[in-house]
């Protein structure tokens, strides 16, 4: 894959202060799993900002996405991937953030979505990736498929993607392959087993990670 794409001046990202030490901390996995719930918690924790890839605009048209074709949805994704990394060089001019799923969500979403393979996402992802704020840490979290459903079932906002992990055939599987896949070649990936464990405890550690990048 290459990422070494130039873009034209005209659609380089807007400079923002590159000067500071504020982590960058993105937390990824399947529906349900507790990442919005653990994004809260670290941004209280390390007073920090808190962002959902899916932001303002973009999160009220989400449904409409849903009945676009492959491609319009995958640009819609990738539309506001692209909006919330602008975001995200905005807020780290003022302190840390963590992101509540990031680009490995785009790339294993779609992928199982749309019945492709993720290298085929990540080749039509490559000549954006120069646009894209780089984490620190990539939190790849993952769970039994029974510590999942406990989740689930006391899960307040349940949406499309949701009930799609398990009302449609192999949809879990795949997802769980497709990040799994994604934190093999992430450099910045830390994968994190959450059963057992308490949004309290795995907020104590992914803490921990990000105060130490600062040192």
């Amino acid at each position: 894959m290459n990422r070494a794409v130039i873009l034209p001046a005209a659609f380089q990202p807007i400079p923002y202060d590159e000067h500071h030490d504020n982590p960058f901390g993105v937390l990824e996995g399947v529906s349900g799993i507790g990442k919005s719930t653990l994004a809260a918690l670290l941004a209280h924790r390390i007073n920090g900002t808190s962002l959902h890839t899916l932001a303002p605009p973009h999160s009220g048209w989400s449904d409409e996405a849903h009945r676009m074709s492959p491609l319009p949805n995958l640009a819609f994704y990738l539309s506001g991937l692209l909006h919330v990394s602008d975001r995200v060089r905005r807020a780290l001019a003022l302190g840390p953030v963590i992101a509540d799923r990031y680009a490995p969500s785009v790339t294993a979403c779609q992928a199982a979505i749309h019945g492709v393979d993720t290298a085929d996402v990540d080749r039509l992802l490559a000549p954006f990736r120069s646009y894209l704020a780089v984490p620190t840490h990539t939190f790849y979290l993952r769970c039994s498929e029974a510590t999942l459903r406990e989740r689930m079932a006391v899960k307040n906002d349940t949406k499309q993607d949701d009930t799609g992990l398990f009302g449609v055939p192999g949809r879990l599987k795949q997802l769980m392959t497709n990040f799994e896949r994604e934190a093999a070649n992430d450099p910045t990936a830390i994968v994190l087993d959450t059963d057992g464990l308490t949004p309290y405890d795995l907020a104590d550690t992914i803490a921990a990670h990000l105060e130490n990048s600062r040192a």
